[in-house]
């Protein structure tokens, strides 16, 4: 009874891995077309920032000189439960710094939220409203992106997520591979076959009807997840931009990208936790691919912990020096079967670097390194499913200021 339990654990484990290796493939196809649409919408940008005075003010210059009609979008600076100089420094470079300060509601989420409020009081309406954070860079014509968007009847919208240091560690050329996949392999197939993209934190585009009429209710530990299923609960479907580019800053050392990961893998269970049921009976319901879509990825953190654990079990098994007691599904396949099926796992990474055209050598150097950081979810995902309760907001230190400029002449490079 036990191995017949492990055994259709696995089967389970593969099926979503087939799964999802054929929506990838229709990412391998990139569409492009040229749309020129005069500037129409106007845009309120918030930069939401914690302790952020070291790098709020190269964003602030990037963003005040986006290829975009100036009347038609002012810049916000979330200042939340700030202890330095961010304030300072947002008005110095001649915007507005809202400055909030509550210790009891400590996060993004309810920084948002709070903002959004403050947002709507204001005598000035705004079309759209586009959210950043403080350690970003944006491409020049982002806002041209989102105005095209918005013109088509598009209500929330994601940005192309890269990151701006993938040089600096193995652990950032880790983030910035598993970035370009994602993109790729995950973004980009489910925008090619009409499903919903994913909400990825930062360089999101939000009707502004639609803000006012859902509210923004989400401040999770993964407040871009969260608003993503209540979209999709609603039938509202957010778009990838590929061609709106937004520069992420990555954790340099494994110790500060394990505290990152386990913050969204924490918040990702709460959101397994509250969606992935409703969904999934929506989906059967209303016969909607794109909600059962939604249901799968919600529950794929459960999906990383269970293939941990059968992962630990069964190595254990083959370890101990006894008769092993386990059965694996694996024993009961062709030896081609599960060569094909590593040669599907492996070859995704390298594949998306050439998609992408990456052109440095050190990143595919780091394909070698890739492993450890990817196998180092499985144990992060572990302690944060033990310890998902914990709802404490971690900030990830940002102190390196890099120009939109230098990340632009490194790809170049």
């Amino acid at each position: 009874m036990v191995n017949g339990f492990i055994i259709g654990m696995q089967i389970v484990l593969a099926c979503v891995g087939v799964y999802q290796f054929g929506i990838s493939l229709f990412g391998l196809a990139r569409k492009t077309k040229e749309r020129k649409v005069d500037p129409k919408k106007s845009f309120a940008i918030l930069v939401a920032a914690h302790n952020e005075e070291q790098v709020v003010g190269a964003l602030i210059d990037n963003l005040k000189r986006l290829d975009y009609p100036k009347e038609l979008y002012d810049i916000f600076v979330i200042c939340d439960n700030c202890t330095d100089k961010t304030a300072e420094v947002a008005r110095s470079h001649g915007v507005r710094a809202c400055v909030r300060t509550n210790p009891n509601l400590r996060g993004k989420g309810y920084a948002i939220e709070w903002m959004l409020e403050e947002l709507w009081a204001m005598p000035r309406a705004y079309d759209a409203v586009v959210m950043f954070d403080a350690d970003n860079l944006v491409g020049t014509d982002f806002l041209r992106h989102m105005n095209a968007d918005l013109c088509e009847g598009k209500q929330v919208i994601q940005g192309y997520l890269d990151t701006k240091n993938p040089g600096d560690s193995w652990v950032t050329a880790a983030y910035g591979i598993t970035y370009w996949y994602c993109n790729r392999l995950w973004q980009l197939s489910r925008r090619n076959l009409g499903m919903a993209n994913f909400l990825g934190g930062t360089g999101m585009c939000f009707e502004s009807k639609l803000l006012k009429e859902m509210g923004w209710g989400a401040t999770s530990l993964v407040e871009d997840l969260e608003f993503t299923m209540r979209c999709i609960q609603r039938g509202i479907h957010p778009v990838l931009n590929y061609e709106a580019k937004v520069f992420d800053e990555k954790p340099i050392s494994f110790k500060a990208s394990a505290r990152q990961r386990l913050r969204w893998m924490q918040g990702h269970f709460n959101v397994a936790r509250r969606f992935f049921f409703p969904l999934l009976w929506q989906s059967i319901r209303e016969r909607n691919f794109v909600k059962f879509d939604a249901a799968i990825y919600s529950a794929s953190v459960y999906n990383v912990l269970l293939g941990f654990l059968l992962t630990a079990l069964l190595w254990g098994d083959y370890i101990l020096p006894a008769d092993n007691v386990f059965a694996s599904m694996y024993t009961y396949l062709p030896a081609w079967v599960v060569v094909v099926a590593m040669a599907m796992a492996v070859v995704q990474f390298p594949s998306a670097l050439v998609l992408e055209r990456v052109k440095s050598w050190k990143m595919y150097a780091h394909l070698l390194t890739l492993p450890v950081f990817l196998l180092s979810w499985l144990p992060i995902t572990c302690y944060a499913f033990f310890t998902q309760n914990n709802k404490t907001w971690s900030h990830t230190q940002h102190t390196r200021v890099i120009r939109l400029e230098d990340v632009q002449s490194k790809q170049a490079g």
